[in-house]
């Protein structure tokens, strides 16, 4: 991976971060693997509706994890064909495992390789659909380089979709409702905990990560400006992470603001990519 600054020593910690976690987020409540190898969707219901009929795609999911959301899409849609991409190895193996128990590996595959290597790993202008997000995007440096690839790797008439934590989310501390940190900020956010957001009292050795805050003008900006034409943009109201301890949880298991304000907590996008992709 060609990076032209220090970016690549931060990706590696975060590899490093990631690979301890998969074990941790595999047993964890928070992804519920049993329940949902015994049926229990990952999707929300509203990128089910959003991303429509897949039957007969073949769709790349960048930033996979280890494998559930692509597994999920596959499971719904008996003819699509997903490959699904990250940059760690401990989470590929993992994906490849869960799709052998679920009888999938006919229709998902798993490539191990960081997104910014995804035009090596993974054949250009061979998929219909690039679906990514719910904590993805923060973890890349470069945007206008990851929608370039996103336009590279999707066949003419194609489509991008994200569904991600809204940056406004971002800015809020942890512990109340108050902006913190710099919706535009540009130097990366560096964190050293231990723990993880599926399970806080984990015991775990590397916690050293970086990531960057993308504002949403960013993320539009960079995906039209590699030859995508937006289609909608959603704002929700509601995320499935305990993102600051003064959410509210509710029957539903979703965490909104507390009253009487609110402002968005995730978004969802689609974005055709014209005939031809801006270099």
């Amino acid at each position: 991976m060609v990076t032209p600054d220090g970016s690549r020593d931060q990706m590696d910690a975060n590899r490093r971060m990631w690979d301890e976690r998969v074990a941790i987020h595999v047993g964890s409540d928070f992804y519920d693997v049993a329940g949902f190898k015994a049926g229990a969707p990952k999707l929300e219901p509203f990128e089910i509706e959003e991303l429509g009929p897949l039957g007969g795609l073949r769709l790349a999911h960048l930033q996979c994890h280890f494998g559930l959301d692509t597994l999920d899409l596959v499971r719904l849609h008996p003819t699509l064909e997903a490959v699904g991409l990250d940059f760690s190895e401990p989470a590929i193996e993992t994906a490849r495992g869960l799709a052998q128990d679920l009888d999938l590996v006919d229709r998902a595959t798993f490539v191990q390789a960081n997104v910014y290597d995804a035009l090596q790993a993974l054949a250009p202008a061979n998929f219909d659909v690039i679906y990514t997000g719910k904590g993805a995007l923060c973890w890349l440096p470069y945007l206008d380089r990851w929608a370039g690839i996103c336009a590279q790797l999707v066949r003419p008439g194609g489509w991008l979709y994200v569904c991600e934590y809204h940056p406004v989310a971002w800015s809020f501390d942890e512990k109340e409702p108050a902006v913190k940190y710099d919706y535009f900020a540009t130097a990366p956010f560096v964190e050293d905990k231990p723990g993880s957001y599926a399970d806080r009292n984990a015991d775990t050795e590397n916690n050293k990560n970086f990531s960057w805050q993308h504002p949403l003008s960013q993320v539009i900006d960079s995906i039209i400006s590699a030859g995508f034409r937006l289609q909608f943009l959603h704002e929700w109201d509601w995320c499935h992470s305990d993102l600051g301890d003064w959410l509210i949880k509710g029957d539903d298991g979703r965490y909104r603001w507390p009253p009487p304000g609110r402002l968005p907590l995730m978004y969802s996008l689609k974005a055709e990519r014209e005939s031809t992709p801006n270099p």
